[in-house]
């Protein structure tokens, strides 16, 4: 059975990802906004763990919305929030497993209980996070075992994660980013996999 697992390119949706494709055919689906495409870091990921990569646009009104929401909180959690559940309500409607790399500890992007059901009721899929009963000290050495990660601030690593288009529509509109976004939030990229562990 495919599973449509959302991939940003970094450590928490690769390892996600490498955790299913044990018991299901993944696909890696990398969201980007209007006519943009994925960085070739992120393309590059994806190849590295030997899956089929797709990328797919969201509706033009999506990060519009988002950039309001993030003025109108003041802070980006909701806005991702929502940018997160069109992701996975577009998968739901193809594939009958959706996953990504929520974990344990996550409060962005993190749908609730009640969302989850209202997919599952709707389209028929199961939405499932094979993170989420893992805190980040476990998905880290899950991660050291499997992949070769590179870290970096958020603005400064190349990924597929909905905040990098977000802050760039939010500079264009002359808006000061740390005005709403937290500093020292670290963001991951996935290089290869682990061989030398995995075969260990």
């Amino acid at each position: 059975m495919k599973a449509g697992v959302l991939f940003s390119g970094g450590k928490d949706s690769a390892l996600a990802a490498v955790l299913l494709s044990r018991d299901y055919e993944v696909e890696l689906n990398t969201f980007v906004f209007g006519g943009d495409v994925p960085d070739q870091a992120v393309t590059e990921a994806a190849a590295s763990l030997g899956l089929p990569h797709r990328t797919r646009a969201f509706g033009e009104p999506v990060l519009p919305r988002a950039v309001d929401l993030v003025v109108r909180c003041g802070y980006p959690n909701d806005a991702i929030n929502m940018v997160h559940l069109e992701a996975v309500t577009a998968l739901s409607a193809e594939y009958r497993v959706v996953a990504d790399g929520t974990r344990f500890n996550d409060r962005v992007p993190m749908l609730p209980r009640s969302e989850v059901q209202r997919l599952g009721n709707r389209y028929g899929c199961a939405y499932v996070r094979p993170l989420l009963g893992f805190p980040k000290t476990e998905v880290d050495r899950l991660v050291a075992r499997h992949l070769v990660v590179r870290h970096g601030e958020t603005g400064t690593i190349p990924n597929g994660d909905y905040e990098r288009a977000i802050r760039k529509e939010m500079q264009a509109r002359g808006y000061n980013l740390a005005d709403f976004f937290p500093g020292h939030h670290e963001q991951s990229l996935v290089i290869t996999k682990n061989l030398e562990k995995e075969n260990e």
